[in-house]
């Protein structure tokens, strides 16, 4: 076995609980990823040792604070490959960020008449902040439908994109589809057309290589609690001279550069962004993680999870009545696998699989137009990390197998 995997499941002491005292088998990673050893060593440390409101006290606490607040936005430019720090905006999550983008930078660029166009395998959060966009400015919300084997369709995105869209939103990686959209290839049609884009990176972060400046997004933005850290904290890159133009949409103290009492003047980018007391525990831990995935590897990250879905797909494929969602081909797919069982609710599979210590998602995924369109109202959705192994594969798809002929013995 690959030693550093073997080095790497020690740092996670959760995985070694038991659920209805079955050993835990956590498949519910595109929710939120698990949180190592030398992250949380690094959240309690700061804690300890350096707690102290940042950007206020010229105390030595104080200092020490920010400056690892700060260093910590570098981290993460560097990360996703940003030409600079003042880039990064700190928010509370993915979907912070991208009402953010939609409720300020929205309100710039987007008039009655334009047109918005987003995919329709888009989660929520990249969905209902631009229909709302395009409610209150009376304009057109435009979705990309899917290609026959579920993949994005680039023809009917190509077809869609017109000279009246303004922006275009797309995930990189679908929550439900465990597919990879061609965000490169849509930046550039998409600027061809004068339009901006934005990237939902919140299933990629921590799956994948992120080159901000390759891909030419115009803003991109990610969750911490999906890439080991914890939650309450997540990340909105975008180009700097369109924070520039942004405004901030919320106030008070941080963000402030001086006040009168008639009127105010913000900081530059990005602290104008930033109001309040931020959450710097969390941009510590955001910090470590960072450097854990970086140890690690994303390359080695990338290959151990396609390894793992690489074994599974065809495993699942050869249950009878399972329809998996999604691209067929391993090629395509990401390590996030949709299905339904044949006469079987969602609901009632993860139940019973929680049953056997095996921890999967059941719903729409905050994904209901998909669902929609897939024809379904919800499925189960397995998700796997470089944590799991092929031995959790086929402890999944044998209790997998056990759900499905308890619940047809029982029918």
């Amino acid at each position: 076995m690959d030693k550093k995997f073997e080095e790497a499941v020690k740092d996670f002491p959760i995985l070694t609980r038991k659920i209805n005292d079955e050993p835990l088998l956590y498949l519910d990673n595109a929710a939120t990823s698990q949180t190592p050893n030398p992250v949380l060593d690094q959240i309690v440390s700061f804690y300890q040792n350096t707690n102290a409101n940042v950007h206020r006290g010229v105390y030595t606490l104080a200092n020490d604070a920010t400056t690892a607040y700060e260093n910590v936005r570098e981290q993460v430019a560097a990360f996703i490959h940003a030409d600079e720090a003042k880039s990064i905006v700190y928010t509370r999550s993915t979907t912070d960020g991208l009402n953010l983008v939609a409720s300020s930078f929205g309100d710039l660029v987007v008039h009655e008449d334009d047109e918005i166009l987003i995919t329709i395998m888009e989660h929520h959060s990249n969905l209902i902040p631009w229909q709302q966009l395009a409610q209150r400015k009376h304009a057109k919300l435009k979705y990309v439908e899917l290609a026959a084997d579920q993949t994005l369709d680039m023809a009917d995105f190509k077809r869609k994109l017109t000279e009246r869209t303004k922006i275009v939103a797309v995930t990189q990686t679908s929550n439900v589809l465990g597919v990879t959209n061609p965000i490169k290839e849509i930046t550039k049609l998409a600027h061809q057309q004068q339009a901006y884009v934005v990237v939902d990176a919140a299933q990629s972060a921590a799956h994948q290589t992120i080159d901000v400046q390759d891909l030419d997004a115009d803003f991109l933005a990610f969750s911490g609690h999906k890439m080991l850290g914890p939650t309450g904290i997540g990340v909105l890159y975008g180009k700097l001279d369109l924070l520039n133009e942004m405004a901030p949409i919320q106030f008070g103290g941080e963000m402030i550069e001086t006040v009168s009492r008639t009127q105010a003047k913000w900081q530059t980018a990005p602290w104008k962004f930033e109001a309040g007391t931020p959450n710097i525990g969390g941009v510590i831990g955001l910090g470590a993680a960072i450097t854990y995935l970086n140890k690690l590897g994303m390359p080695w990250i990338e290959a151990t999870e396609h390894r793992l879905v690489t074994y599974l797909l065809p495993q699942l494929a050869q249950i009878t009545g399972l329809t998996m969602y999604g691209p067929k081909t391993v090629a395509k797919h990401e390590s996030i696998v949709a299905f339904n069982l044949r006469d079987l609710h969602p609901h009632d599979v993860a139940t019973g699989l929680d049953m056997l210590g095996v921890e999967v998602r059941a719903g729409h995924h905050c994904a209901q137009p998909l669902m929609t369109t897939l024809g379904v109202e919800s499925t189960v959705r397995a998700s796997m990390s470089f944590y799991n192994s092929l031995a959790d594969m086929d402890r999944f798809v044998y209790d997998l197998k056990m759900v499905k002929e308890f619940f047809n013995r029982e029918s």
